[in-house]
C-alpha cells in the first residue's frame, strides 16, 4: 500500500454509511483507523448526512494566556510511569507525556505524535509516520528510533505494562523460560514474536508488522500508560523528567500535589496557563466540595453521584457529565477457594440483582451491567437476553458445588470514590440470600492498586476504552498484566485475537456474542452496571471538555484572568 492509496475497505465503508448500513459513528471511527484523515472523514460523513458535519478543532485558538490552574485529584505514587494502573496517576504524567494517537471526546482517533498512518490490506502491516517538529524538552528530535524504543519497552514483560494485554495477540508470542512455578509447572513468558516485528523505515517512519489482523492499532496507542518517554533517561519518573508535552514538572509530593511550569518552547498548540497543580485533599468529599465551594481549587478529577447536589448549588462551578463504558466489577480468583468451581461464580452473578444496584447507588441514572464487560456504547456489542437474579438457582449451584450451606469470603474495595462502597454494599446484602457471606475489606486507594491483581476478590472499577474487543484483551486475555483474576480460556482467547481482525462490525459483533456469552456462564466477574461519569470546574475555566476516559489535556485548558 502506498502513500497515495486509501486502504480497500473505505469505499465499502463510505457505501454502507450511504447506505445507511452503519452509523456516522463507526464510520468516523473506523475511516481514521484505517488511515483516512479526520478532515476528509467527517467532510465525506457531513456530506451523507447533510449539514456541515466537521473535525473537531483540536485547540482553541482564542484562549486567553496566564494564570494557574488548581484541580483536586489525588496524588498517587508513580514508580514505572508506562505501568501504571491508574487514570489519576496517568494525569499527572500526561503534561509531560505525550501519545502516537488521540482519541477524542467523540472516540474518533486520530494522530497526535503521529502525522499518519497506513494499514496493510489484511491489517497485519501497519506503517506509521512521525511529525517532523516534535521535540524533546531538550530540545532534540523525537524520531522513529524513540518511538520503537518505547515500544519494546511495554512489551517487554519487565516493565509490567498493560499495554502487553492489548498487543499480545499480534506481537508477541509465548515460550518456555526453562524454569518451573512451585506447582512443577513450566514457567512461560513473552517475546516479540519475529525479529522484525517493529521495523525502521527512516528517521520519520517505521511500520509493525504484525503476525495477525488488528483492526485498533492506532487505539492502542491512546492507551493510558502507552507515553513517549525519553530513552536517554530509560523512562524515570522524577520531576524535571523529559517530555515530548507542553509543561516541566516541577514537584511531586505524595499525597499532597504536584507541580507543572509550561514550556516556553511547545512544539504544538498551547499551552495557555502558566503553571497547574493536582492537589490531594484525602479520602474525605466533603474536604473536596469545601475546596471548590470556597475557590481553593478550579475544579475535581471526579464528583461522585452524591455530591452532585452540593455542586449544582454552587453557582460559580458547571457540572461536565459523559457517557462512558466505565463501570465496576467485582471479580474473583479462580485459583483460589471456593471460586475455582464456575458453578460458584455463577451463582454470584444470579444472586445479583444489578438494577437494584443502579437504582440504590446511582439514582438509576447508571445502566444495568450484563456481566461480561463490553457496554451497549461500543460498536460490537451484542444484546443478549437478560439475566435474571434467581436466589433459588444460586443456592442450588453451590450445593452442587459441595457448599450446600453457602460460603464466606472477604472483598478488598475502595474507599474512594463513595460509589464503589456502596455498590458493595449492595451486593453483598443480596449475596447474603443466597448463602453467600461477604465481609467488605475497604482501604485507600493507593493500597488497593498496590494489591488488586493479587486479592482473591475484589471491586474494581475499570476506565473507558473506545472498543469492547480492548477492554477484554486487557482484562481476560490468559497471561496479561492487567488480567486480575488471571482467567484463562483457551477458546475465548481464540475467538478475542479473530474478533480484533475484523473489520465489519457486523461480523465482528457476531464473534463478540460468544465472548459475551463466555464470560456470562465461565468469568470471573459480577458486572451491575455502566456509570455516567461527571466533574465539576469552576466558570473560569474555559476549553475543558469531560473526556470519557477521564484524561485531563492540560494544554487545551485557560482560565480567565
Amino acid at each position: 500500500m502506498t502513500d497515495n492509496h486509501e486502504h480497500p475497505y473505505i469505499p465499502k465503508l463510505k457505501q454502507q454509511l450511504n447506505d445507511r448500513k452503519i452509523d456516522r459513528r463507526d464510520f468516523l471511527r473506523t475511516a481514521t483507523l484505517l488511515g483516512m484523515s479526520a478532515t476528509a472523514a467527517y467532510a465525506f460523513a457531513g456530506k451523507v448526512a447533510g449539514g456541515g458535519m466537521v473535525a473537531p478543532a483540536a485547540a482553541q485558538a482564542a484562549l486567553p494566556k496566564g494564570g494557574t490552574l488548581r484541580i483536586g485529584m489525588r496524588v498517587h505514587e508513580i514508580k514505572e510511569p508506562q505501568a501504571v494502573s491508574w487514570t489519576e496517576a496517568s494525569n499527572i504524567i500526561r503534561p509531560v507525556a505525550e501519545y502516537l494517537s488521540y482519541t477524542g471526546h467523540d472516540n474518533v482517533t486520530k494522530p497526535y505524535l503521529l502525522e499518519k498512518w497506513e494499514a496493510s490490506e489484511d491489517l497485519k502491516t501497519w506503517t506509521l509516520h512521525l511529525r517532523k517538529n516534535v521535540t524533546w524538552r531538550n530540545g532534540k528530535k523525537f524520531v522513529a528510533d524513540h518511538a520503537i524504543w518505547n515500544i519494546r519497552r511495554v512489551l517487554d514483560p519487565k516493565t509490567g505494562s498493560s499495554v502487553l494485554g492489548l498487543m499480545k495477540g499480534y506481537m508477541l508470542t509465548e515460550f518456555e523460560t526453562g524454569e518451573k512455578d512451585d506447582k512443577g509447572n513450566p514457567k512461560k513468558s513473552t517475546k516479540l514474536w519475529d525479529s522484525r516485528a517493529i521495523e525502521k523505515v527512516d528517521d520519520n517512519t517505521f511500520r509493525l508488522n504484525c503476525q495477525t489482523a488488528q483492526l485498533a492499532v492506532p487505539e492502542h496507542f491512546f492507551h493510558y500508560p502507552f507515553f513517549m518517554l525519553d530513552p536517554e533517561e530509560n523512562g524515570a519518573f522524577k520531576p524535571g523528567f523529559s517530555g515530548t508535552g507542553a509543561f516541566v514538572l516541577e514537584s511531586h509530593e505524595v499525597g499532597r500535589r504536584a507541580v507543572f511550569k509550561a514550556r516556553k518552547d511547545y512544539w504544538g498548540t498551547g499551552p495557555y496557563l502558566d503553571s497547574i497543580e493536582y492537589i490531594d485533599l484525602g479520602n474525605d468529599n466533603s474536604a473536596w466540595i469545601a475546596a471548590l465551594a470556597s475557590k481553593q481549587i478550579d475544579g475535581l478529577y471526579e464528583v461522585d453521584i452524591n455530591q452532585i447536589d452540593a455542586i449544582k448549588a454552587l453557582p460559580h462551578v458547571a457540572i461536565y457529565p459523559a457517557t462512558t463504558s466505565q463501570t465496576g466489577v467485582a471479580r474473583v480468583r479462580p485459583d483460589t477457594k471456593p471460586f475455582g468451581d464456575k458453578r460458584v461464580r455463577l451463582a454470584m452473578r444470579l444472586a445479583t440483582d444489578a438494577q437494584a444496584v443502579v437504582d440504590t447507588v446511582f439514582r438509576g441514572s447508571a445502566t444495568v451491567g450484563e456481566h461480561h464487560h463490553v457496554a451497549p456504547i461500543h460498536p460490537e456489542y451484542a444484546k443478549l437476553p437478560p439475566m435474571k437474579r434467581d436466589v433459588a438457582k444460586a443456592k442450588q449451584l453451590l450445593a452442587d458445588a459441595g457448599f450446600p450451606n453457602g460460603i464466606d469470603a472477604e472483598i478488598g474495595a475502595k474507599v474512594q470514590p463513595a460509589w464503589e462502597v456502596a455498590a458493595v454494599q449492595v451486593m453483598v446484602e443480596q449475596w447474603k440470600e443466597a448463602g453467600i457471606r461477604v465481609k467488605i475489606n475497604t482501604m485507600p486507594a493507593q493500597n488497593y492498586w498496590d494489591n488488586w491483581t493479587k486479592m482473591p476478590f475484589g471491586f474494581t472499577s475499570w476506565a473507558h476504552r473506545p472498543l469492547g474487543v480492548m477492554t477484554l484483551g486487557l482484562a481476560y486475555r490468559t497471561g496479561v498484566p492487567w488480567n486480575e483474576s488471571g482467567y484463562s480460556n483457551k477458546e475465548f482467547d481464540e475467538l478475542l485475537s479473530k474478533a480484533e481482525g475484523i473489520l465489519d462490525v457486523d461480523k465482528r459483533r457476531e464473534v463478540t456474542k460468544r465472548l459475551e456469552e463466555i464470560l456470562q456462564e465461565d468469568g470471573t466477574i459480577v458486572q451491575p452496571l455502566w456509570r455516567v461519569v461527571n466533574t465539576a470546574y469552576d466558570k473560569k475555566v474555559l476549553g475543558f471538555k469531560m473526556h470519557p476516559t477521564q484524561y485531563i489535556f492540560p494544554e487545551q485548558l485557560a482560565v480567565k484572568t
